[in-house]
């Protein structure tokens, strides 16, 4: 929409008038705004053809506002400050909400109940967790940070190394009983398992069970951890699943990790956002608690 319609003079010009004015000099005004003296002075002569007034006097070191400039400085200073407060409303707003978006299981069994430490330590932050089974678009979702797995590169974010994902067969006292006071690997077999089959496959292998042993049997993905160690805790079977993020459980004795063996596959937890937003204090305050937290286990 061009000035002849909105009624406006172009608002470089009116924003060099402004600081002018605030000023009472073109060139401390040039200093506010990145531009040189002439440009300040070319862009309120622009101003002033435009409204075939003069708004200063120049004089030998100064300028002083004519009448009708200062009639126009009033107003104009008002729009500016109103300007100026609400895009300070709209960014202490933004700044004030922190939104972090992680894996369903790690958000509930691992962030959540350590959050409330960070949000008592950082009081002026409200917190919003978004979990999601799979990583959005930062910007799509409006979240400021994402804890995702991978190998630490995605274009355009910062990343940060959380934890190592490494997993193993859960399961309840119930089935833990069944496989027999001695139970091997190779017992898991025939027991339901919950998870991803190359998961399994995969855990297997390293516990020196070849595919050629598995057995071609149906298996539930419930795609979310904490769903299929639900299933396990009911007694329904055995789930592939992070010890890490069922201490609780494990300690109270109602899942059970029957063997040591771990599999790691390369796809660790990461801290992530985007570069651009790398000096922002939320994000520094969070990103510097996690990490710590991460490393205290």
């Amino acid at each position: 929409m061009n000035d002849m319609v909105t009624g406006l003079p172009p608002l470089s010009a009116v924003r060099a008038f402004e600081a002018a004015a605030r000023h009472g000099s073109f060139t401390r005004a040039a200093a506010e705004l990145g531009m040189t003296q002439a440009a300040v002075s070319y862009q309120i002569k622009l101003l002033e053809e435009r409204l075939g007034l003069a708004l200063f006097q120049r004089q030998a070191r100064r300028v002083v506002l004519t009448e009708a400039g200062e009639r126009l400085a009033i107003s104009v200073t008002d729009a500016f400050d109103g300007l100026r407060g609400a895009f300070a409303a709209v960014t202490e707003t933004a700044e004030g909400v922190l939104s972090i978006q992680a894996m369903p299981t790690l958000a509930s069994n691992w962030l959540a109940p350590r959050l409330g430490l960070f949000q008592c330590a950082n009081p002026s932050l409200a917190i919003r967790l978004v979990p999601r089974a799979a990583p959005a678009e930062l910007e799509a979702d409006d979240c400021d940070v994402v804890i995702r797995r991978g190998g630490g590169q995605w274009p355009g974010l910062e990343a940060h190394w959380l934890m190592t994902n490494e997993y193993s067969p859960l399961c309840g006292p119930g089935l833990f009983r069944h496989l027999g006071r001695a139970p091997e690997p190779s017992d898991l077999l025939t027991v339901p398992r919950f998870g991803c089959p190359k998961s399994w496959a995969s855990w297997f292998a390293a516990a020196g069970i070849s595919s050629a042993s598995l057995p071609n049997e149906p298996r539930i993905d419930l795609v979310v951890q904490q769903y299929e160690v639900t299933a396990a805790l009911a007694g329904n079977g055995a789930v592939m699943a992070q010890p890490a993020f069922f201490r609780r459980e494990l300690n109270q004795g109602v899942l059970v990790q029957p063997f040591d063996v771990m599999l790691r596959d390369g796809q660790d937890y990461w801290l992530t956002y985007p570069a651009r937003r790398r000096s922002s204090r939320k994000i520094r305050l969070f990103r510097d608690w996690l990490l710590k937290e991460a490393r205290d286990g």
